[in-house]
């Protein structure tokens, strides 16, 4: 399903190295298969040009179970969400960690939602379970530290894969920057209520106006004109990589061009046996904009309560983030300027989530050496 979006960001042109033509079918969702049933050549160019064609895929036989670390997550985090307001509040406010209701960020953004933003630090994750399981902390942190053992692995795998694929003199550079020791990694759990519930409606008008809104979206309208809410609004993630999961409940949609090369808005379908994976901010720096940060949001309209967990992969705050050079040509100059990633986070938590972060550090008019940048 592709929504004509409401807004229409600027997009970088993406350009893939080292890769087959592009495939057909602009718009879709592409599937990537991580048992590499064509062996690690092929897989690798499969996610290089999924990242570069569209920033987001799906990763499907990705080796994290349902089972384990992911189900005792779901689990904790399920019954954190469920107690009282008076008690999750202890975890909160978010300063921008700790636990988080409708709010997001400091500049004026809400949601539909609640959610715990953790450092996915043992010691972090550790102090911070204090306050959001009272009765065991050590039970809480030792399930989210094995989940994200888990994920991280799975990223550094995917940044690895990546980096082969476009043909990178060091394919392993991408994830060597979340694999030091003081990386700044993070997990978020974002926790949607059902609409019958915010919305004061018995269960069978919610579930009538949800199918109006499919009805309208399908037909090239706003999907939030009916029955649906903004859960979390239009952003890209600043960080390296993010792995979203989630539950059976429809609502992820992104911004995605169409084979005419319109933008629309995707809706994601939901699998919770997938991973969902898409470039964020630095790794678009990183390569000069040959891959796009995607676009994304998330619309409430479901009648069941959406749990989903995104861990993002980011670099140790000093690290210095600068096209590669093998990304830089004559046809291609150098598009941003360098920074570090606590520059960025600066400028981050400066701006609404729909702005466009990365436009503070373009370099204007081809200009290399930083005079004219903005």
């Amino acid at each position: 399903m592709v929504v004509p979006s409401t807004t229409t960001p600027a997009r970088q042109d993406t350009v893939a190295l080292l890769l087959p033509p592009p495939s057909p079918g602009g718009g879709a969702i592409p599937t990537v298969d991580m048992s590499a049933p064509r062996g690690r050549v092929a897989l690798s160019q499969q996610v290089a040009r999924a990242c570069a064609e569209q920033g987001f895929f799906r990763a499907v036989n990705h080796g994290v179970p349902p089972a384990g670390p992911a189900a005792r997550l779901d689990a904790a985090t399920s019954a954190f969400f469920a107690l009282a307001a008076h008690e999750k509040q202890r975890a909160g406010p978010p300063n921008p960690l700790g636990y988080g209701c409708r709010s997001i960020g400091f500049n004026g953004d809400v949601g539909e939602l609640e959610y715990l933003l953790l450092n996915a630090n043992p010691a972090a994750v550790a102090h911070r379970a204090t306050s959001i399981d009272t009765n065991d902390p050590s039970r809480f942190s030792s399930v989210v530290n094995e989940y994200v053992e888990e994920v991280k692995q799975l990223a550094c795998d995917i940044l690895d894969l990546l980096g082969e694929g476009l043909g990178l003199k060091d394919p392993r550079f991408f994830s060597k920057l979340i694999k030091e020791t003081d990386s700044d990694c993070l997990l978020r759990i974002n926790h949607y209520p059902p609409s019958c519930t915010t919305h004061k409606l018995d269960h069978d008008d919610q579930c009538k106006l949800k199918r109006i809104a499919r009805t309208k979206a399908s037909n090239g309208g706003n999907p939030t004109a009916v029955g649906g809410r903004i859960g979390f609004g239009e952003h890209s993630d600043p960080q390296i990589l993010s792995l979203l999961r989630a539950n059976d409940v429809d609502g992820l949609q992104v911004l995605l061009p169409d084979v005419s090369g319109k933008e629309g808005w995707v809706q994601v379908p939901a699998d919770p046996s997938a991973f969902f994976v898409n470039i964020g901010d630095l790794l678009q720096a990183l390569t000069n904009g040959r891959l796009v940060s995607v676009r994304h949001r998330v619309i409430a309209t479901a009648c069941r309560p959406r749990l989903s967990t995104i861990y993002f992969a980011g670099p140790p705050p000093h690290t210095r983030i600068s096209a590669l050079p093998e990304m830089v040509t004559a046809v291609l100059p150098r598009r941003y300027r360098s920074f570090t990633w606590a520059e960025y986070k600066t400028a981050m938590y400066s701006l609404r989530l729909s702005h466009s972060r990365l436009d503070l550090f373009h370099i204007v008019d081809g200009n290399n050496d930083g005079s004219k940048e903005k």
